[in-house]
């Protein structure tokens, strides 16, 4: 067969070759008969019997490897999966199509699925709809041992691959073994998803938004991942094979030389130090030696501690994971986000009505607004956490002045009534908001006069900026933070900030990019924030930059009117400064 690419978006960098690993539900190809006749109802019984055996030991092998590596909170969803294994209303209802229909008991698991998708569609209640997705997993676990064709799973992979899936979450990413998973590419998504950012977290290279074209991609098939150029190659040829293995040699050296940077501070070459500090959403980010590499922590997620529970977790919890993370960052910055659901962030257990535009609508601090209680049991496990490092407090999606201000009086009463139970913490408390709605950047000198600090979200500043939906794949190429309109309202924050003596940090991915370091850098940016594997190559970029240079280069772009323009002005002034 000839050379075939597929281009999608490279989300994480490195180049990588394995052979492709189908993740998710087997296709079912075989053909089965409808009805059988009566007296094969015993023997069919039997077959389906045997295909529960099978699927229930699979479930508790994975279950007891999840419990091994991740604890046993994360079991919970294939707990329940196998408990259906056991439930009347669907394994009971299966052997009821066979004895009472004479249904095929691959019939009998198809016609079960579907009327109890129909019943799910109807309920009002997500978490309950959500449930469907578990069952369809169960049944199509079912119907592979049925008709005998391989279903995959995390626990089954056993020699290094490229994870290739429709999708994969949050919570699917952070399982994945990098010494078994190499890489990994999927159909949907986008650079600013939650799993693209943990791919870059983890370090693992993937190409996401790979659409139609993804359907080429076969298992077992050898496979080159590009995560920087976002290309996947099928069937390469020679001297394609031996030009990526020169890049992924290049690549492997690159890497070496970065290593030195990893303890030194991050400084320019004319002296001035800047603070790299890194986002953290999961435990699994937290790698050996972080702390020592990094100036503190820019963006703690905290969604993620909400996403990965199967109920709100309760103040004790939330203080116990707040607590920790101040303790072991030894007393350098912490920057703690406070719940900032919605949008393409959904919690299972939370009955939230359907949004035509949720990116709009209710979510991240207009929520928590709404949903007081919710938000003061969280106000009070982070400020208690406070008293155990130099923790700072931010509100997301600040959109007007009298969000920061409700969201900033809760806070004062909660600190108000942790002071007349004797709770300690610290009482000089940083409380600062995420710079990501336009209408913060136009009344930034309003802003600066109240809040402590900005951390600039560039991820939705350029969505809401530009008018771009950052998860639809058809105008994925709108979205950039080179757009001269977002530059201009990143320094123009920037200086009003700078007028009223407060600090500005940046958590999106631009604070990341070697790209964007002489912008950022001339803008006077206080704090960076990016995940963990940008660390070192921010560290090399900014050792070669210096202030004055790099002030000339914003002055130039800032008179451009495309983001290519800008973007092509950049480029040109890297080659000059690392020509060797």
């Amino acid at each position: 067969m000839s050379e075939q690419r597929i281009k999608g978006i490279g989300v994480s960098e490195g180049i990588r070759f394995g052979k492709a690993f189908i993740y998710g539900a087997p296709a079912v190809e075989a053909a089965y008969p409808q009805r059988i006749e009566p007296e094969q109802v015993e023997a069919e019984l039997e077959r389906l019997e045997q295909a529960k055996r099978q699927s229930a030991a699979e479930l508790k092998t994975i279950i007891a490897k999840t419990e091994a590596k991740l604890g046993k909170d994360k079991t919970a969803i294939i707990e329940g999966q196998l408990s259906f294994l056991d439930d009347p209303a669907f394994y009971g209802d299966i052997r009821g199509q066979i004895k009472r229909k004479q249904a095929s008991a691959e019939q009998a698991v198809q016609t079960v699925l579907s009327q109890l998708s129909a019943l799910f569609e109807k309920m009002n209640n997500a978490y309950v709809k959500e449930r469907i997705h578990d069952v369809k997993d169960v049944a199509d676990r079912l119907m592979s041992h049925l008709q005998q064709i391989f279903y995959p799973d995390l626990a089954s992979i056993t020699e290094p691959v490229i994870l290739v899936a429709e999708d994969l979450t949050p919570s699917v990413t952070v399982q994945l073994d990098r010494s078994i998973v190499l890489g990994f590419v999927t159909r949907v998504g986008g650079e600013t998803t939650h799993t693209a950012i943990l791919s870059r977290s983890l370090g693992i290279p993937a190409v996401v938004g790979t659409g139609a074209a993804f359907e080429q991609l076969s298992h077992g098939e050898e496979l080159i991942l590009d995560g920087t150029d976002g290309v996947i190659v099928l069937n390469a040829d020679a001297d394609t094979r031996s030009d990526y293995e020169a890049r992924h040699q290049e690549e492997q050296s690159a890497a070496g030389k970065l290593e030195k940077y990893r303890l030194l501070p991050a400084k320019t070459e004319d002296g001035k130090l800047i603070e790299l500090a890194v986002n953290v959403g999961m435990p699994e980010e937290m790698r050996d030696g972080l702390v020592e590499e990094a100036h503190g922590v820019g963006l703690f997620r905290t969604e993620f501690l909400f996403m990965n529970a199967d109920r709100f977790p309760d103040e004790e919890k939330q203080f116990a994971v707040y607590k920790q993370l101040a303790e072991a960052w030894k007393g350098k910055p912490i920057v703690i986000r406070t719940l900032d659901i919605g949008g393409d962030k959904e919690l299972s257990y939370w009955d939230l009505p359907h949004e035509d535009n949720p990116f709009l609508g209710n979510r991240a601090i207009r929520l928590c607004l709404n949903e007081q209680e919710l938000f003061r049991t969280q106000l009070r496990a982070i400020v208690r956490a406070s008293a155990f490092g130099t923790v700072k407090m931010m509100f997301p999606m600040i959109s007007s002045m009298q969000e920061f201000r409700a969201a900033k009086q809760l806070t004062l009463e909660v600190m108000d009534e942790l002071k007349e139970q004797g709770i300690t913490f610290d009482e000089k408390l940083e409380i600062g908001i995420m710079a990501e709605v336009p209408s913060v950047i136009q009344l930034a000198d309003r802003f600066a006069k109240e809040v402590d600090f900005f951390s600039i979200g560039t991820n939705d500043l350029v969505q809401y900026t530009l008018a771009v939906d950052r998860m639809n794949e058809k105008v994925a190429h709108l979205y950039d933070y080179f757009h001269p309109a977002v530059i201009r309202s990143i320094r123009s924050l920037i200086q009003a900030a700078h007028k009223e003596g407060k600090w500005v940090g940046m958590c999106g991915k631009m604070a990341g990019d070697p790209l964007a370091a002489p912008l950022l850098l001339g803008m006077e940016l206080d704090e960076w924030s990016m995940d963990a594997a940008s660390l070192m190559k921010q560290k090399f970029t900014l050792s070669r930059l210096n202030v004055q240079d790099s002030a000339q280069l914003l002055s130039n772009v800032l008179d451009l009117d495309t983001a290519e323009e800008v973007r092509q002005h950049i480029k040109a002034f890297h080659a000059a400064k690392f020509s060797d």
